[in-house]
C-alpha cells in the first residue's frame, strides 16, 4: 500500500542514484612529518647526486646539513624532552648515532640515517592518521542539514546538530536520513550498507528503524528522532573509537616499561663496543663507527611498534562494523577467552513478545485470524508490549484491524473496548505452558480464544553459538533470571547443553566467578541492568547495545550497537588475528636486532644496512599491523547464518 506522505512528495525531487559513501582519507603531505621527511630525502639526494659526480665537499656539505636538520630536528627535540623529564627516548638514540657518523667523516651515512629515520616516522603518522580516517569517515556520512516538521506542518531545513529527541524530520526520496528515529509515516527503503554492512536495500514502514548517514529509496518517509544527534550510532562509534585509540594494552604498557632499562643498557653497551676495542689498539674511527652502528641496530623502534597498531586496527574495523572496543586493553583480552556466558532475555533472544499460537474456542464460531484480529482491534490503542505483539501479529498476517470504542486499561488486568458493538476484553490467563505468556479473549462475558506469547529466539542464535563453541573448544553457559522452562526451551534451539536459571544478579556474578576460578576466561554477554554486575566481573565483558541498559553499556567492554548477534564471534577472532600479529611482529623486530647485533659484533656490518635493516623492520612491523584495517579481516570473522 502507497502511504499519503510517499505519494504527495515524490514529485518533489527525482530518486537520486545512490552516492558512494564518502571517504575521509588523510593526504600525505597534509602531515608535518611527511614534509619534513621530504624535504630531508630531496636534500639527500641532491647531496648524493653531487657526490657521484665528484663536486667537492663544500657543494655537498650544505645540503647534507640541510637533510640533518629537516629530517632531525623533530626527534631531537622529542629526544632532548625525554631526557629533561629523565627518560631516554629511542628518537635521541638515532640521533646520536647520526651525528657520531657525521663525527667521524661519515656523512653520507649519518644523512641517510636521518632520511630513513624520518620517512619511517612519517610512515607511522600516516598508518596513525589512516587508522583514524576509517572510522571518523563515517561523520561525512551524516548530512549536514535535515527536513525539520512543526507541529503545524511546516517545513524548515536546520543543521543536524540541532536537531532533538522528539522532533520530527521529512525524508525525501535520495537524502540521507539526518538521525537516529523511527518512521512514524511512509514507505521507503534504506541503503544501510554504510552502517550494518546489508549488501542490499532494507525496506522501512511504520515502527522501524533507521539510522543517520543511511541513504533513503524511492519513497519518503517521515521520521521521529530517538537519539540525540551525538549519540547517534556514528557518533558513538566515533567518540568511543577514538577514546580506545588512547588506552594502551598491557602488551604495550609492558614494553614501555622495559624500553627505558633497555635503552640505558644500550647506551653502556655501545661505550663498551667503543671503549673495548679502542683499548685493544683499534682505529679511533672504526671503534666509533661500528659502535654508531651497534646503537642503531639495537635500538628497539620496532619492537615499540609492534603491539598498538595491530590492536588499533582491530578497534577501528570493529568500530566500522557496529562492535565499540572501548580500550586496547578490552581488544587484548576479548582475544584471551576460552568460555561464553550468554544472558537469554535480550541477548539469545529478541527481548520482545510474539505471538506463537492462536487458539479459538471450539464453539465460539471464530477461526484464528478472526481472534486474532478481535483481539487485535480490542488491543490498538494500548501502548503495552504485549498488546504491540498481538497488532504486529494481526498486521503481518494482513489482517483488517476494526476501530474500537470505549477503550479502557487495567494495569495488571488487560483491556477492555467495543469492537463492532461488542464488548471485548483481553487479559493474562493462567498457561500450563510456564514458558509462554497465555492471554485470554472474551466476547460479551463468554471466553473465545487464547493467544500465546513467547519471547523470540534471535535467527542468529544457533549459528553464534556454534561459533563461540568452535573458538574456545567448550559450548556456551546460559545465565538467566528466567524459569527452567523458558530457558530450555531457549537453550535447546539455540544449541546450548548448561543451563542455569531462575539467577538474581548476585546469582549471575557467582556463575562467573565459579567459572573463572576454575580457570576458565568468561566472556559474559548481556543487556540489562541485571547484568551490569556480571559484566564487571567477567574476564571481557560484551554489551547488546540497541535495547540495553545505561548500567549495562557503561560497565561493558565492548558494545554491540546494531545488536547483531554474529558480531560476537566475529570480534573476539579479529582480536586473535590481533593477537597473532603482536606475536609476529614482535618475532620479526627481534629477529631483526639478533641478526644484526650479532653481524656487527661478529663481523663487519656497514652502516648504510645497518640503518636499512633497522629502519626496515620498524616499517614492516607497522604495515604488517595494518593489514587488520581492510575488509576482509572482519569478513573472515563472520558467522554465516544457516
Amino acid at each position: 500500500m502507497v502511504s499519503q506522505v510517499s505519494a504527495t512528495l515524490a514529485p518533489h525531487r527525482t530518486p537520486a542514484p545512490a552516492p558512494a559513501a564518502p571517504h575521509r582519507r588523510t593526504r600525505v603531505l597534509a602531515l608535518p612529518e611527511a614534509r619534513w621527511a621530504l624535504a630531508a630525502t630531496l636534500a639527500f639526494l641532491a647531496g648524493l647526486a653531487l657526490d657521484l659526480t665528484g663536486a667537492p665537499a663544500w657543494a655537498s656539505g650544505p645540503l647534507y646539513a640541510v637533510a640533518y636538520v629537516t629530517g632531525g630536528w623533530e626527534p631531537a627535540l622529542e629526544g632532548l624532552r625525554a631526557l629533561r623529564a629523565k627518560t631516554l627516548d629511542v628518537d635521541l638514540l638515532m640521533i646520536v648515532a647520526a651525528l657520531g657518523a657525521a663525527a667521524i667523516g661519515q656523512v653520507l651515512d649519518g644523512a641517510l640515517l636521518i632520511v630513513i629515520f624520518a620517512t619511517s616516522g612519517a610512515l607511522e603518522a600516516l598508518a596513525t592518521a589512516r587508522t583514524a580516517d576509517s572510522v571518523r569517515g563515517l561523520l561525512d556520512l551524516a548530512p549536514a542539514t535535515a527536513t525539520r516538521v512543526a507541529g503545524s506542518g511546516a517545513e524548515t531545513v536546520v543543521p543536524t546538530a540541532e536537531l532533538a529527541v522528539g522532533d520530527l524530520l521529512l525524508i525525501r526520496p535520495g537524502e540521507r536520513i539526518g538521525a537516529d528515529g523511527r518512521v512514524l509515516d511512509g514507505t521507503s527503503e534504506a541503503d544501510q550498507a554504510t552502517i550494518t554492512g546489508e549488501p542490499l536495500p532494507v525496506v522501512k514502514r511504520p515502527g522501524d528503524e533507521v539510522f543517520a548517514g543511511t541513504l533513503n529509496g524511492t519513497g519518503a518517509l517521515r521520521v521521529r528522532v530517538e537519539r540525540d544527534p551525538a549519540e547517534s550510532v556514528i557518533a558513538r562509534i566515533v567518540t568511543l573509537v577514538e577514546e580506545a585509540s588512547r588506552t594502551k594494552a598491557p602488551t604495550q604498557l609492558f614494553i614501555e616499561r622495559i624500553e627505558q632499562r633497555y635503552a640505558v643498557a644500550i647506551v653502556a653497551a655501545t661505550l663498551a663496543v667503543f671503549a673495548v676495542p679502542l683499548a685493544l689498539g683499534a682505529d679511533l674511527a672504526d671503534a666509533l663507527l661500528r659502535a654508531m652502528t651497534f646503537m642503531i641496530v639495537a635500538s628497539p623502534c620496532a619492537v615499540v611498534l609492534a603491539t598498538m597498531p595491530p590492536l588499533l586496527s582491530a578497534i577501528a574495523n570493529a568500530g566500522r562494523h557496529g562492535v565499540l572496543v572501548k580500550s586496547a586493553v578490552a581488544m587484548e583480552r576479548l582475544g584471551e577467552i576460552d568460555l561464553a556466558a550468554l544472558d537469554k532475555t535480550g541477548t539469545l533472544t529478541e527481548g520482545a513478545p510474539e505471538v506463537t499460537a492462536v487458539r479459538p474456542a471450539p464453539d465460539s464460531g471464530l477461526d484464528a485470524d478472526a481472534l486474532l484480529a478481535l483481539a487485535a482491534a480490542a488491543e490498538l490503542p494500548s501502548e503495552h508490549p504485549l498488546a504491540r505483539a498481538i497488532v504486529t501479529a494481526a498486521r503481518t498476517r494482513d489482517l483488517r484491524i476494526t476501530h474500537a470504542e470505549d477503550f479502557t486499561a487495567v494495569p495488571g488486568s488487560g483491556v477492555a473496548a467495543t469492537v463492532a458493538g461488542r464488548s471485548v476484553s483481553v487479559g493474562r490467563a493462567e498457561s500450563a505452558d510456564s514458558d509462554a505468556t497465555v492471554v485470554q479473549v472474551t466476547r460479551d462475558g463468554t471466553p473465545v480464544g487464547t493467544l500465546a506469547l513467547t519471547d523470540r529466539l534471535r535467527p542468529a542464535a544457533p549459528a553464534t553459538t556454534a561459533a563461540l563453541t568452535a573458538l574456545t573448544g567448550t559450548a556456551p553457559v546460559l545465565l538467566t533470571g528466567d524459569n527452567a522452562r523458558s530457558a530450555a526451551r531457549v537453550a535447546e534451539a539455540a544449541g546450548l547443553g548448561d543451563i542455569r536459571a531462575g539467577l538474581l544478579p548476585e546469582d549471575k556474578v557467582k556463575a562467573v566467578r565459579e567459572l573463572q576460578d576454575a580457570g576458565r576466561k568468561v566472556l559474559f554477554v548481556g543487556d540489562g541492568v541485571n547484568d551490569a554486575p556480571a559484566l564487571a566481573a567477567a574476564h571481557s565483558g560484551l554489551a547488546m547495545g540497541r535495547a540495553g541498559s545505561d548500567l549495562a553499556l557503561e560497565t561493558a567492554d565492548a558494545v554491540v550497537v546494531r545488536d547483531e548477534l554474529t558480531a560476537v564471534p566475529a570480534v573476539v577472532r579479529l582480536s586473535r588475528a590481533a593477537r597473532r600479529l603482536v606475536v609476529q611482529n614482535l618475532v620479526i623486530a627481534g629477529t631483526f636486532i639478533t641478526v644484526l647485533v650479532v653481524w656487527d659484533l661478529v663481523g663487519h656490518l656497514p652502516l648504510p644496512l645497518g640503518v636499512a635493516g633497522h629502519e626496515g623492520s620498524t616499517v614492516l612491523v607497522g604495515l604488517n599491523g595494518l593489514r587488520l584495517l581492510r575488509e576482509s579481516a572482519w569478513r573472515s570473522g563472520q558467522v554465516q547464518q544457516a
